[in-house]
Order: C-alpha cells, then sequence, then structure tokens
C-alpha cells in the first residue's frame, strides 16, 4: 500500500471513529476516543507531504541501486510502520466498538500512545527535511558551524521520548524482537533502582533484574522511568548493565546453547617488542612496541577459539600464555588426532560501545563462526573506557593483531588468509587497525567484516541518527556518553545532583576532574611522545605525513606533503573536498616511511593522534564558522504553525552531547580519513541494519570507498536492531542477519577464483 492511499484509509478510518465516539455523550473515555481520533487524523495529513519529500529525494543517497538504504528510508519507513499499526486498530475499532467485548480502556492506551508517537514521528520527519535542505548534496552527515550542530542536537532531544519506551516499544522492528526489547527494557528501569542504590551489577540476581513488576504492567510507568535513565544515568550504569551478560550464570546459559568447540582459551600477550617485516620489502623490519597510552606497557587478553584441536594450538609455547578462566578454558574431548593447521585466520573485535563486554560476552557466535568456517578465532579483549580511553584500545587490537599475524602457527593457522571481523564499535577498530598496519608497512588484514560499525563518532547530525530518538538499545545520549568516555572526557558527566549534595567538596571534586581533563586533551605532545616508535628522529627539514586534525567540521583533511594546492587552501576543505584532494596525490606515498637510514631494525614515523596542528589560525576559522553559519541560518527553524511536538519532562537541559577535536582524528572517525588513507584499506565488506542510528555511518563510508573505487560491499537487513549479532540465536531473521556476517568473512577467507 502506497503513502497517500494508506494515509487516506487511515483519516477516513479516524473520521469515522470520531465521529461515532463524539455522539456517544458527555462521557470522559467517548471524549477522549473521539478526541485522539482527531489527533490521528491531524498528525497524518500533516506528515504524509512531508514524507512524500523524503522519499522523493532518497535514492540520491543510496550507494546504488540495489542497496536502496539511507537514513532518510528509514525514517520513512519507521513513520509507515506507525501509520500502518494505527491503520489496523483504527479498522478493528470500526469493526468492533458497539460488542460488549470491546475494551475500551486498553484500546484508549494504546491509541493514545501511538498517536504520542506519531507526534514525534512527525517532528523527526521535519528534522530530516531541514537536514536535507541545509546538508551539502548528497552528504547525509551535517558538516557546518559546530555550534550550530550543537543546537539542533540539544532541539532534538528535548523531545519527549517515553512514548517510544511504553506500549511502542519496538514497533519498528520485526515482531519476533519485540518480547526481548520488552525484557531489556524491564531489565534496564530494575537495574537502574538497583544502581541508584549504588548496587553493581555483579549485586544484581536474574530473577530480581528483570521481574519489576510494576515496570511490567505499567507501559507508560516504564516508558517515563526508561526515558529518565537514558537521559540523566552516567557511563557507568551502561557498562555495569551491558556486562550483566557476562555474568557466571547468564554466560553459562548462552554457551549451552552454542555449538561445541575443542578449544577456548583465554591468552595472555606479554608487552614485549617484537619485530615484523615489511610488505614492501620483507628483509626491512619494524618494531611493533606494546601499548603505552595511559597506563603504560602492559599485557593484551584474546580468546583462541577453535572447532577442532589444531597443530600448535596445544604447543608448550601458546601453553605458557594461557590464562585460567576456569575448566572450560580448554575443552578436551576424546578425538582421534589434531586436526591440520588451517589456511585461514579470523581475528575479531567485539563491540560494546568502547566501554563495556569482552569476548566473552560474543562467545556464542564466534563458537558457530569457528564451526562454519573451519578456521580458528582470536577475539581481542582490549581496555575499556572511560578507564582506558583512546587511544588505548587501538594500540592494543595493533599489538594483537601483529601477534596474531606473526605467530599464526601457534594459533592453528598457516595465516594465508586473514580476515578482520568486528560489530559496532568492534568494526571502528578493525578499520583503524587496518589504516595503522598500513601505516606501519606491515601486512593488512586480506578483507574486514564489519557489522553495523560506528564511522563517524564526532557529535553530528544524519537522518538516521534521528532514531536514536526511539532506539532502545542506542539512544543519542547513551551513545555520546561512550564517545565522551572514548575520547577521555567522561568525567564532565559528573557534575550531577550527587556532586550538588556535597556543597563546596562537589564543586571542587567537579573542578578538578575537569583540570585534569584538560590538562590530558592538551597534553597532546606528550601522549603523541609515546606513540612515537623507539628510535625515531624526524629530519628537521622533512614534511610530516600525518599532521594533526585541525578543529573544526570544514578542516578534517590530515596534512599530506605540500601540493599544488598549497597548505592554505587545506582550511576550506570538507568531507566533500577529501576525495578530490586524494586524486592529486601519489598513491605510492606511504602514510608513514622508514627514517633514511634504516635498514634491519628500521622503525616506521609516529602514527599522529594529536589535537590540531600548531599555528591554526583563529582567526580564519572564526571566518569558516561565520559562513557556515549563513549557509545553514535554518536549521533549527520552527514547525509548521500549529504544530508543536512533546517535549521532555525529564531533565533535557542535563543531556551532555560530547564533542572534542580528538573525534574528528581519522583512527577515531575513519569516514574522515582522506583518501590516501582510505586507499590502503583491504576489500570492505559491511553488513547494516535499516532501523540503525548508525546506518548512515555504513552508507557514506561504503559510498567513500565506492568513490575510491575501493573494493566495497555493503548488505542492509531489515526489521532488526543494532547489535542483532548478540541476538542470532533469538529468531529466524536475526539467524539469518548472522549468516549474511559469515558469508561476508567467507569472501575474504574463501575468495573466488578468476573466471576461466
Amino acid at each position: 500500500m502506497d503513502l497517500h492511499t494508506m494515509t487516506q484509509s487511515l483519516v477516513t478510518l479516524a473520521e469515522d471513529n470520531m465521529a461515532f465516539f463524539s455522539s456517544q455523550g458527555p462521557g470522559e473515555t467517548a471524549r477522549r476516543l473521539s478526541s485522539v481520533f482527531a489527533g490521528v487524523r491531524e498528525q497524518a495529513l500533516g506528515l504524509e507531504p512531508t514524507l512524500g519529500r523524503l522519499l522523493s529525494v532518497a535514492h540520491l543517497f543510496d550507494l546504488d541501486t540495489e542497496t536502496p538504504a539511507n537514513g532518510y528510508r528509514s525514517l520513512v519507513h519507521t513513520a509507515r510502520c506507525c501509520l500502518l499499526h494505527l491503520l489496523h486498530k483504527s479498522r478493528y475499532v470500526a469493526s468492533n466498538r458497539r460488542s460488549i467485548f470491546f475494551r475500551t480502556s486498553h484500546n484508549l492506551a494504546e491509541l493514545e500512545a501511538y498517536l504520542a508517537t506519531l507526534t514525534q514521528l512527525r517532528a523527526l520527519a521535519y528534522y530530516a527535511q531541514q537536514l536535507l535542505a541545509t546538508n551539502q548534496p548528497g552528504r547525509l552527515f551535517f558538516e557546518g558551524d559546530e555550534r550550530i550542530t550543537a543546537d539542533f542536537l540539544h532541539e532534538y532531544v528535548s523531545l519527549h521520548k517515553g512514548c517510544f519506551y511504553g506500549r511502542c516499544l519496538g514497533f519498528q522492528f520485526t515482531p519476533a524482537i519485540r518480547p526481548f526489547l520488552q525484557t531489556v527494557s524491564i531489565g534496564l528501569v530494575s537495574f537502574g533502582e538497583h544502581y541508584k542504590r549504588n548496587e553493581t551489577g555483579l549485586s544484581v540476581t536474574a530473577s530480581s533484574l528483570f521481574t519489576g513488576g510494576r515496570f511490567a504492567i505499567d507501559p507508560e510507568l516504564r516508558g517515563a522511568e526508561f526515558e529518565r535513565i537514558v537521559q540523566n544515568l552516567d557511563v557507568h550504569f551502561w557498562k555495569a548493565f551491558w556486562n550483566i551478560t557476562e555474568i557466571q550464570v547468564l554466560s553459562s546459559l548462552a554457551n549451552m546453547a552454542s555449538a561445541t568447540v575443542r578449544v577456548s582459551r583465554v591468552l595472555s600477550l606479554p608487552p614485549t617488542a617484537f619485530e615484523m617485516p615489511l610488505t614492501a620489502d620483507p628483509k626491512v623490519t619494524v618494531t611493533i612496541s606494546p601499548p603505552l597510552a595511559h597506563t603504560g606497557p602492559g599485557p593484551v587478553l584474546v580468546r583462541l577459539i577453535s572447532y577442532d584441536l589444531r597443530e600448535g594450538q596445544d604447543s608448550e609455547e601458546l601453553s605458557s600464555l594461557v590464562r585460567s578462566e576456569g575448566p572450560r578454558s580448554l575443552e578436551l574431548r576424546s578425538r582421534p588426532q589434531q586436526a591440520p593447521r588451517s589456511r585461514r585466520l579470523v581475528v575479531h573485535i567485539h563491540g560494546g560501545g568502547f566501554v563495556a563486554q569482552t569476548s566473552k560476552s560474543h562467545e556464542p557466535y564466534l563458537k558457530s563462526w569457528a564451526q562454519e568456517l573451519g578456521a580458528p578465532i582470536l577475539s581481542i579483549d582490549y581496555s575499556l573506557a572511560p578507564e582506558a580511553p583512546f587511544p588505548r584500545a587501538l594500540e592494543e587490537c595493533f599489538y594483537a593483531y601483529c601477534w596474531a599475524v606473526k605467530h599464526c602457527a601457534l594459533l592453528g593457522s598457516t595465516g594465508e588468509r586473514i580476515c578482520l571481523a568486528g560489530d559496532s564499535a568492534g568494526g571502528n577498530l578493525c578499520f583503524t587497525v587496518s589504516l595503522r598496519a598500513a601505516a606501519y608497512g606491515v601486512r593488512v588484514p586480506d578483507g574486514i567484516m564489519a557489522a553495523y560499525p560506528a564511522t563517524m563518532l564526532q557529535t553530528t547530525a544524519s537522518p538516521s541518527r534521528l532514531l536514536s530518538l526511539m532506539d532502545p538499545l542506542l539512544p543519542l545520549s547513551m551513545l555520546s556518553k561512550c564517545v565522551s568516555a572514548y575520547a577521555g572526557g567522561e568525567t564532565e558527566d559528573h557534575c550531577d545532583s550527587d556532586q550538588k549534595a556535597l556543597g563546596v567538596m562537589g564543586l571542587v571534586q567537579r573542578d578538578t576532574a575537569l583540570l585534569f581533563r584538560d590538562l590530558r586533551l592538551g597534553a597532546s605532545s606528550w601522549l603523541n611522545s609515546f606513540l612515537e616508535l623507539s628510535g625515531h628522529k624526524s629530519h628537521p627539514n622533512s614534511v610530516p605525513t600525518a599532521e594533526p586534525m585541525r578543529s573544526s567540521v570544514s578542516e578534517t583533511a590530515l596534512a599530506q606533503p605540500e601540493g599544488p594546492l598549497g597548505m592554505d587552501s587545506l582550511k576550506g576543505l570538507t568531507l566533500h573536498d577529501l576525495s578530490l584532494r586524494g586524486s592529486s596525490e601519489t598513491p605510492d606515498t606511504p602514510e608513514l616511511s622508514l627514517s633514511a637510514g634504516a635498514r634491519g631494525h628500521s622503525t616506521p614515523s609516529a602514527v599522529n593522534f594529536l589535537l590540531r596542528p600548531e599555528g591554526t589560525s583563529e582567526e580564519s576559522e572564526a571566518g569558516d564558522e561565520l559562513s557556515a553559519k549563513d549557509r545553514v541560518q535554518g536549521v533549527c527553524a520552527a514547525f509548521p504553525e500549529g504544530f508543536q511536538p512533546r517535549r521532555s519532562s525529564h531533565g533535557a537541559k542535563r543531556t551532555t552531547l560530547y564533542s572534542s577535536p580528538i573525534v574528528k582524528n581519522p583512527f577515531m572517525s575513519p569516514l574522515l580519513a582522506p583518501d590516501s588513507m582510505l586507499q590502503t584499506l583491504p576489500p570492505v565488506h559491511i553488513v547494516a541494519c535499516a532501523l540503525d542510528p548508525m546506518l548512515d555511518d555504513s552508507v557514506m563510508f561504503a559510498r567513500r570507498l565506492r568513490s575510491l573505487s575501493q573494493p566495497v560491499t555493503l548488505r542492509v537487513v531489515e526489521d532488526l536492531p543494532h547489535g542483532f549479532l548478540g541476538l542470532a540465536a533469538l529468531c529466524r531473521e536475526t539467524r539469518q542477519a548472522a549468516a549474511l556476517c559469515v558469508e561476508r568473512i567467507r569472501l575474504v577467507l574463501n575468495p573466488p577464483g578468476p573466471p576461466v
């Protein structure tokens, strides 16, 4: 049914029901039913033209005709789901309103909930229309003055959200997912009560967590509490809640339902530097240093999973690295003999918003992967924010990846084909690890499989980001808290009522935390010295190949050696300009080069994580901001006359949208990497979700790679939430989506041969 036909059918039914209940006398219930149908009629008629305009141009933002997916399409689809539900409910009411079995109160509550949802969706459609009018042609992410972006996002997050978390929870997803989301929402609000009493995830029993009685029977109460939690609780709450799956009882239950593997061992890689050959000249080596950022050298934990016990996996050398995890560390079952080493190896990086979960959370589906792919899997347990912010996780993942390449024989693989695979934050790290491997000149993986990856960590608006208003798994305030923690700014989230209760001491605590935050972000030269490899000395006349990121969106390009345009011309670059500039650069120029005299034990130039280059002109930045402000002056324009969405009553002003120059670093936001860096990536296979707030990250990243003629595929699954890999056993749709990820990995490990 097309949008116009659906709207007209709904309007006709709404008018019929409105007339019926208006004639039922002065009763309060009849009045409310008449009012709700009048509201449905008004919102449907107001929403249709906006959705039509969005749909008419949505194809311009697709990767290609075979992949019709972007945030505009998703927003229209979500609104259609709401309209369709109201259409079915209106038909039901029209057919049963005279019956003695008609549950008036129940139907009234459901209609009022979906009317509130439709009203908020109409507001999102207007916001999307403003983005469409102000963005550069073909761009999904807003590029302009950051202050205007912040104003837009603060306006957006002030909207009422409780209607999406109550009776309408998960209405946009496949029906098989909705009971799970209800369980999660009940668990979250129950956990929130425990958290307020300073209880941790480990002290919460499964029974007390998922049996919040009053929240289970009162959807409106649950929605209001859910909204309060997602807007006001800090990143430590989300870390504790997401780590519930690692409680022994729950993890044991999950493993009972997963495939049985012969090997599941946690290894502790010692913080020892080692040499790796350069791909360009294997006779020349480069030193891979252990992770150093923030906490100094330390071991990196990884989990080895293998369906068969293969040669090397029970060697003394590997056994010396095993970290005891209980009786499941090595599942020995009588089998005739060891299997030979596999030609393939999968290096996996888990998701969790950079702040939560480990390989243990992802072990159930990794076991299935090991069985289906016939390859050992090494999953990296990187250190988590906020205790270990950027770039610690990247350093550890890169170190573990290089260790796996060098010691693949111990892992039961010959390493002929290596695939990097990860989901969400892990997908981000897959891209950045590969970029760093190319910068060092060592072997890059043969391909990357990234499921619903985050490629843009900058706080900015896009049509798919608008979906975070209603997403119970990825609300915008939570996303901002995770990015803040990863970027090293999480301390800002603690200046709330708890500190105010401490009076002067609370203010001292807040100001001290902010001081240390500023010192940490400001001491970038000190941090860079840690990231430099030992023995490297920059020539005074050499031109750096990876200059720090600038501090405005229009200056996202990393500086490269001066070309015909000159350095001054870089100040006006936007995301669109990166692709134009890349064509003029020499493709053979390495991101990190060997020092002139290095032969044998060579070290590359340091990967630069500085926040901004020295000597950046504040006057020129101010000029950029003014011009951007002129271009997007209507981004926060008022809604049409007579329409106002519902506003949040749960402390919207306290919602912090974190922004820092460091999130524009391409090793944090690979979407902002210049062409010369993206051209070093291996074939990329992305599996995204149509209803994911991160969808535009995948679409825009795939479009950038495609524009560079880089091999990339994008598959978008319908009606599933972010994080479907963790729900692989839940229903047929999630199993099919997980199988698609396995298929993409198989394309890397077993590439199709050349045509005969």
